[in-house]
């Protein structure tokens, strides 16, 4: 399995604080991989160094064997890594359909082949009963869908997904769980930063663990959590 994504020891500081320091990990072509941690970890500054919000203060960031960090988020995306938000914002007073139209325009400078592009992807996500629903009508699983299908639209080889599960009932996550596992099939490569460990074991292969902006380890998920220095930091005690 060839590497899609390198970090090779990237680091993050704002002033005198440290936000990461020395992370390093590969991610392979067709991996749904796991980046996990306590709050304040450093997960999401490490997604903002990834997709170019950030630029990071030491080390590198290869994706698809060409050098990205402090390139800016568009030029990454072009490249073909996206990121989705924790916090959801869709373009208000539009509808569903255009907000992924809105994405699509990104790959297809043509408002007749975005729209195509966009109406191809609702549908592959089974929305299309939300095609022509204004945005600020949706109920949060409904806006996290969205969120994923505007980032799709934009036909990345890696997906970032922050914390797309939150606030989703069972039946919500596991409907959204059984389409995230579809997505290396559909040629998308993908990380997920996920407080739940029953999900992560359900979705990812592999992960990464960090905590004060370091690497605590990675490997095997099964082998990951039974780590007791990650049941330390991550539950905030080992298993007796």
């Amino acid at each position: 399995m060839s590497a899609l994504l390198e970090v090779r020891g990237v680091g993050k500081t704002f002033g005198g604080l440290r936000a990461l320091n020395d992370v390093s990990f590969t991610v392979g072509k067709g991996e749904i991989f796991a980046i996990i941690g306590p709050n304040g970890a450093g997960k999401t500054t490490l997604f903002n160094c990834i997709a170019g919000a950030l630029r990071p203060t030491s080390g590198e960031i290869r994706f698809d064997g060409a050098r990205i960090d402090g390139r800016p988020p568009h030029e990454i995306c072009d490249a073909g890594l996206v990121r989705t938000f924790q916090i959801v914002k869709p373009f208000r007073g539009m509808t569903v359909l255009e907000n992924v139209q809105v994405a699509a325009f990104s790959r297809h400078p043509s408002t007749r082949e975005a729209e195509r592009a966009a109406r191809r992807l609702v549908e592959r996500l089974d929305m299309e009963d939300l095609a022509e629903v204004d945005a600020d009508e949706l109920n949060v699983a409904q806006m996290r869908r969205l969120e994923i299908a505007r980032a799709l639209a934009t036909e990345p080889k890696l997906l970032l997904l922050d914390e797309m599960l939150a606030g989703l009932t069972a039946t919500e996550t596991a409907a959204m769980c059984d389409r995230i596992r579809r997505l290396p099939g559909e040629g998308v490569t993908v990380i997920v930063v996920e407080h739940s460990i029953p999900v992560v074991r359900s979705l990812c292969g592999r992960a990464v663990v960090i905590t004060f902006g370091e690497l605590l380890t990675e490997g095997a998920v099964d082998e990951v959590v039974r780590d007791p220095r990650v049941q330390e930091a991550y539950l905030g005690k080992a298993d007796a």
